[in-house]
């Protein structure tokens, strides 16, 4: 279904507050009535995580992001679950007067987003599943972040194991893999589908014996295209069934913008990012 109004999808973010403010003044996408999608990363390594996730919290129902794994890391900060990273930048948010406000915010995304023809997420999705049974996996976690355990509930979204999903699954190897398939994986081993964690560069070095996610032959309801972010390395990169906007904002490149009805492009440069 085509949109009844225009509805644009912005790559990783991750704390870039200023290019950010100046794609969102763009003639095109500055319209109260346009939709605008954040495929998740909205906070860390970027030099304004704070003004970044405000400015999108601002938005109100304009805004429809999914989380991504920066944004988890800063939950699991919060929650004493992980540490500090030495590239970290999170510390306006952890300090910030409206911090309590903020992580509710962020900690009622959702991990999918399904509509216009399109589907969201910020990484991919695992090739056993259908759309409709990673968007029901997706509300598990989500059920988990917005309740009052949702602390907790961080313990059980970090380690690699295991590496492929299996509907017998409970727990928080369940978890696990609902997470790191949504919101991390770039590569599967072509062999089995087992995801891959290690390899983030571009696809002509690709190691032998993986392949993207997206590439998998058994990947299923190819109809539907999935937009992500998460692979600055791949960058702008659209195909018939997927599309990738993570254009390195955060590394000095570019944050690029998309119209989901007709994949018209609109960027802005990223140096001072860098």
């Amino acid at each position: 279904m085509s949109p009844s109004r225009d509805v644009w999808v912005i790559g990783d973010v991750q704390g870039c507050a200023a290019p950010l403010r100046a794609l969102l003044a763009h003639p095109e996408l500055s319209s109260p009535g346009t939709e605008l999608w954040f495929a998740g990363d909205l906070v860390n390594r970027g030099p304004d995580s704070l003004g970044a996730l405000r400015l999108v919290k601002g938005l109100g129902s304009r805004a429809r992001a999914v989380l991504g794994n920066h944004d988890l890391h800063l939950l699991a900060v919060a929650a004493g679950v992980r540490k500090r990273g030495k590239s970290d930048t999170l510390d306006d948010i952890l300090n910030a007067p409206d911090v309590s406000e903020l992580l509710d915010w962020i900690r009622r995304l959702p991990l999918l987003v399904r509509d216009y023809g399109h589907v969201m997420v910020h990484a991919g999705i695992l090739p056993a599943w259908t759309l409709e049974k990673a968007a029901a996996l997706a509300g598990e976690i989500e059920s988990a972040l917005r309740g009052p355990g949702w602390r907790n509930a961080m313990n059980d979204l970090y380690g690699e194991e295991p590496l492929s999903w299996d509907d017998t699954l409970q727990g928080a190897a369940r978890m696990r893999v609902i997470v790191n398939a949504l919101t991390r994986i770039r590569m599967c081993y072509a062999d089995d589908g087992r995801m891959e964690f290690d390899y983030k560069g571009e696809l002509a070095d690709t190691p032998h014996g993986l392949v993207p996610w997206f590439s998998l032959p058994a990947r299923r309801d190819r109809n539907i295209p999935v937009v992500f972010g998460h692979w600055s390395a791949l960058g702008l990169d659209i195909r018939p069934d997927t599309i990738c906007l993570d254009t390195g904002c955060v590394w000095g490149r570019k944050l690029t913008a998309l119209r989901l009805r007709d994949h018209r492009i609109v960027q802005q440069d990223c140096t001072g990012c860098r």
